[in-house]
This record gives structure tokens, C-alpha cells and sequence, in this order.
């Protein structure tokens, strides 16, 4: 059983998702977690979440049904320079940021611009988590990509929704092995990431945790159960500096 879930999504990602922090607390409370993050999407993705909303959520009570609360946002990568779409002043009030390519604000590229593209946004230090790299439409660099997030105090996810039956990435088992491999091959950790939209899926990892205890992926590398190291990771802002998990 894992007690952290950091990639989560409420209804101000839009999407259809009609349940709130409230709502996602309490289902995250009933799956036995311990520490939930919410990172609804960025401006730039349809119908999400506003620029005022990200910066009410510096008054959002932090502890609910049990449960500690991390508020984050999934940024949306905008361009191979590594643009996202929050601006720093309101990235500075959160409390990390993973950041993602969808195809509505990044449309899919060569090997070596989408390997570029994650390059370059982890010299924002609010950026913290790589999110769902293995999507089939993105080709990508690992080796270089894991390398470059180990240096930078970065880590990648593994991504229940890419796995699940339910997923729409394609077939991404040959990208997570090799996120692990890489990871592995790094000491770079890693989290398993639900990227639940609504309460559903908060806490499952199913098939995240399937597959990287069939690749005989380290468990001491897996983030999850480590909350109060995961939280100093998440909130220290160490772009360009040594990864605080050199032990490991």
C-alpha cells in the first residue's frame, strides 16, 4: 500500500471532472492516504484552472479528513525553450509543479525537441515532477532526460492512467520500463503518480505498482511511502543543484 498520491486533479482542471478539494480529501482519506496533491492543469489547457484560482489556494486549509494537502499545478509545456503557462510570482505560492505535453498546446515533434522541450523546464525550479513521459506520442531521450533530472534535483513518475486499460497514450509499457531502467541506472527516484481526474482513481495504483515490481524496480527509490522526504523534495527549489536524494 502506498500513502501518497501527488498527481490529482479537481474539478478546476475541467475535463468534465465535477468534484471538489473536499470531495478528492475525503476519497483520498478512504484509500488510506496520508498526503494528497492536487495539481489541476494550467491555464493554457481548456477550462481550467484560472490564474486566481491558483492564487486562492495559498488560503485552502491544509489538512482535511486526515489527510495533509499539497497544492500544485500541472503546467503545460508551450514551446522547445521550455515556456509553461503560469508565471513565476504565482508558481512561488505553490507548492510544486509537474509539467506535461498535451497535444492542444504542444503538438508532438522530433526525438530530440520533445527531449529538449523537459530540458528546458527543469531550469524552472518550481518544476519538480516530469509528468506521464512514457505517452507513445512523444518520443524522447530517456537516458539523456533522466540524467539531466538527476542533476537537476527532477524526478519522473510512472503514471497509472498510461497503464490502466482505461489509458489513451497508446501502449507505454516499453517507455515506463525505460523511465525505470533509466531511473534505476541514475539513482534518480521515482513517485507512482493515479492522475486521477475526480475522486476515482485517487490512491490506485494498480497497474503502476504491477509493473515496476515486475521490472524489480528498487522500492527504496519509490517516493510515495517516504512522505516527509518527499515533502522537503517537492518544496525545496533546487533547479541546477545537486538531487537531495544522493543517498540513496
Amino acid at each position: 500500500m502506498y500513502l501518497s498520491d501527488i498527481h490529482t486533479h479537481s474539478i478546476a482542471s475541467g475535463h468534465g471532472t465535477t468534484c471538489t478539494i473536499t470531495d478528492m480529501a475525503k476519497k483520498a482519506s478512504k484509500a488510506g492516504l496520508k498526503l494528497l496533491g492536487i495539481t489541476d492543469h494550467g491555464p493554457a489547457t481548456l477550462a481550467a484552472g484560472t490564474s486566481s484560482y491558483f492564487r486562492s489556494l495559498s488560503y485552502s486549509p491544509r489538512k482535511r479528513f486526515g489527510v495533509e494537502l499539497l497544492f500544485g499545478v500541472e503546467l503545460n509545456i508551450l514551446d522547445t525553450d521550455g515556456k509553461t503557462d503560469l508565471e513565476k510570482e504565482l508558481l512561488e505560492k505553490l507548492d510544486y509543479a509537474i509539467v506535461s505535453m498535451h497535444a492542444q498546446n504542444f503538438r508532438p515533434r522530433s526525438r530530440e525537441e520533445n527531449t529538449m522541450a523537459f530540458l528546458n523546464t527543469m531550469k524552472n525550479p518550481a518544476v519538480k515532477i516530469l509528468g506521464h513521459c512514457d505517452n507513445t506520442q512523444y518520443p524522447l531521450n530517456y537516458d539523456i532526460l533522466v540524467k539531466a533530472a538527476r542533476e537537476n534535483g527532477v524526478i519522473l513518475e510512472i503514471n497509472e492512467a498510461s497503464l490502466a486499460p482505461y489509458g489513451y497514450r497508446g501502449d507505454t509499457r516499453d517507455n515506463a520500463f525505460e523511465i525505470l531502467r533509466c531511473s534505476a541506472k541514475y539513482r534518480n527516484p521515482i513517485v507512482l503518480s493515479s492522475d486521477s481526474h475526480g475522486a476515482e482513481h485517487i490512491g490506485d495504483f494498480t497497474y503502476a505498482a504491477d509493473f515496476v515490481h515486475q521490472a524489480m524496480f528498487p522500492e527504496s527509490l519509490i517516493l510515495n511511502n517516504q512522505i516527509p522526504a518527499l515533502k522537503v523534495f517537492l518544496q525545496t527549489r533546487q533547479a541546477g543543484s545537486i538531487c537531495p536524494f544522493a543517498s540513496l
